[in-house]
C-alpha cells in the first residue's frame, strides 16, 4: 500500500444509445425501455410480502449506469479509469495440448466479448441477461500474460525480460496455487451485477481452451457515496493512494506505460501489472491507538495529510522534528518509505481493490488489499520499493502478502484487432 492517488471516481463517459443498429443487436440500455427512459416506478410501490425483499425503485440510468469506457485505444482500458466499485481478477492456465492457435481464438473471443459488454450490449452468444436492466458502468476489461505463457504456445523468444519473475520478499507467504498463471483478466465495474456478468461471460468464453487458476472478488466505495471526490480509504480505514502519479504529469506515460519503440514491439503502449493480494491483520491493526496507527504510516488517518502539518497534497517535510529532537514522521513509517524521491525515481500507478473472504478458522477476517500496480517497468517501479519494505516498514507488522503474480499487458487494440494480436500473429 504505497503512499500514491488516484481518485475514487470518474466523470461519467459517453451515455449509452438506445439502440445499436446492425448485428450487435439491442443494447442492455434499450431494454429498460419507455419505463426505465422516465422512471416510472414498475413494482416499486408494493412492500415486502412474507420474506420477499421490496423491489428496488426503479429510476433512468444514473451517471453511474451511463458511464462507458471505450474498448479500443492506445492502452487497454482499466489502466488509467478512475477506481470502479467491484472487480474481479481471475487468471488462467492454457488447457494441456492448447497452444498458439487456440491461445490466438481465446483472446479474439474475449476481445470481442469485451468491446461488447463495454458498450452495454448482451454477450456474443450464451448471453444470461444478468445485467440487461443495467448501463455499461464504467465496466472495463483489461488481459495480460504471464511469464508461463509464453512457453507454453512456442513464444520463448517474444517473452520481454521485464517479465521475469519477481524476486523473494521476507514479507511472502504465498499460496502458489493463487499466484501467477498463463493468463490473466482484470474486470471492474461501478455495479455489482455488470462485473458479475462480464466475469461469467469470460469464463464461459474460455470454454476448452483454459481452465480457471484462481479468482478474486474486490470492492471499493460507490462512485457517489461521499459528498465529493476523494481518495479510496482501504479497510485499515486510511486513505490510500495520495501520491499516485496522475496523467497529467509529464512523465506520466513514461512511468506506466513501454513507449511505442520500446521492446518487444508487441509490447508498445502496453504496462505491467503487480497483482498481490495482501492481506490485512485487522485484528492487531484495530488494537492499536489512533496515534499508533498515524506513526506506522506517517498520515493522519482523518484526512491523509502527513504527519508534519498541512493537508493531504502538502508535500511531507521528512526533516521536522518535534520538542524531543524526533522525527515528526518515523523513520520506519509507510508513507516515508515508499517515497519515489526516497526509491530513485521509482513510481507504479496503484488501482487496488479491498476484499473480504469471510472469516477464517482461528476466527479472524480474512481480509485486505488485492494490489495492483501499474509501471513501464517492474524491475524499476515495484521491486525496489517493495525491497526497501521488507527492510523496515512499520506496517509490515500488520499485513501478509498470500499471493502473487506479474503480467504483461499489451497496449490497446486497434479497431478490428483483438488484445494480443500483434504477438500471437506477429
Amino acid at each position: 500500500m504505497s503512499d500514491q492517488s488516484l481518485p475514487q471516481t470518474r466523470t461519467p463517459g459517453t451515455p449509452v444509445p438506445g439502440r445499436v443498429s446492425g448485428a450487435r443487436g439491442v443494447s442492455r440500455r434499450a431494454l429498460l425501455g419507455t419505463a426505465g427512459a422516465t422512471g416510472l416506478a414498475l413494482g416499486a410501490a408494493g412492500g415486502a410480502v412474507g420474506y420477499a425483499a421490496a423491489p428496488a425503485q426503479a429510476a433512468p440510468l444514473s451517471s453511474v449506469g451511463s458511464g462507458r469506457a471505450m474498448f479500443h485505444g492506445k492502452h487497454q482500458p482499466g489502466i488509467t479509469e478512475g477506481l470502479q466499485a467491484c472487480g474481479h481478477l481471475v487468471a488462467f492456465d492454457l488447457a494441456a495440448g492448447a497452444g498458439r492457435r487456440e491461445a490466438a481464438a481465446l483472446l479474439r473471443r474475449w476481445s470481442a466479448t469485451a468491446e461488447r459488454l463495454m458498450a452495454g450490449e448482451a454477450a456474443p452468444h450464451g448471453d444470461t441477461a444478468v445485467a440487461r436492466d443495467a448501463g455499461p458502468s464504467s465496466l472495463t476489461l483489461t488481459f495480460g500474460f504471464g511469464h508461463s505463457f509464453f512457453a507454453r504456445t512456442g513464444l520463448e523468444k517474444q517473452r520481454p525480460g521485464a517479465l521475469d519473475p519477481l524476486p523473494d520478499f521476507s514479507s511472502d507467504h504465498l499460496d502458489r496455487a493463487r499466484s501467477n498463471g498463463d493468463l490473466w483478466v482484470q474486470i471492474g465495474a461501478n455495479d455489482a451485477l455488470v462485473a458479475f456478468h462480464a466475469l461469467r461471460a469470460i469464463q464461459k468464453d474460455a470454454g476448452s481452451a483454459a481452465r480457471v487458476r484462481w479468482q478474486m472478488n474486490g470492492f471499493n466505495r460507490s462512485p457517489g457515496a461521499t459528498a465529493h471526490p476523494m481518495t479510496a480509504r482501504n479497510l485499515m480505514g486510511q486513505l490510500d493512494g495520495t501520491r499516485n502519479p496522475k496523467p497529467a504529469d509529464t512523465d506520466f506515460e513514461k512511468r506506466i506505460f513501454v513507449p511505442a519503440s520500446g521492446e518487444p514491439a508487441w509490447m508498445a503502449n502496453g504496462s505491467y501489472a503487480v497483482v498481490r493480494r495482501i492481506r490485512m491483520l485487522l485484528d492487531d491493526w484495530e488494537e492499536l491507538s489512533l496515534t499508533a496507527q498515524e506513526q506506522v504510516i506517517g498520515r493522519r488517518k482523518a484526512d491523509g495529510a502527513p504527519l508534519s502539518g498541512g493537508d493531504e497534497t502538502t508535500p511531507m517535510d521528512l526533516e521536522k522534528t518535534d520538542a524531543h529532537g524526533e522525527y515528526v514522521v518515523p523513520l520506519t513509517a509507510h508513507a516515508r518509505i515508499t517515497r519515489p524521491d526516497k526509491n530513485g525515481g521509482a513510481a507504479m500507478l496503484r488501482r487496488p481493490f479491498s476484499y473480504h473472504d469471510g472469516i477464517g478458522p482461528d476466527g479472524t477476517p480474512d481480509a485486505g488489499l488485492l494490489f495492483i500496480c501499474w509501471q513501464a517497468d517492474p524491475l524499476r517501479g515495484f521491486v525496489p520499493v517493495q525491497r526497501k519494505l521488507d527492510r523496515g516498514d512499520a506496517l509490515s507488522k500488520y499485513i501478509r502478502h498470500e499471493a502473487s503474480g506479474l503480467f504483461a499487458v499489451p497496449g490497446g487494440a486497434a479497431e478490428g484487432e483483438y488484445v494480443g494480436q500483434r504477438l500471437l500473429e506477429g
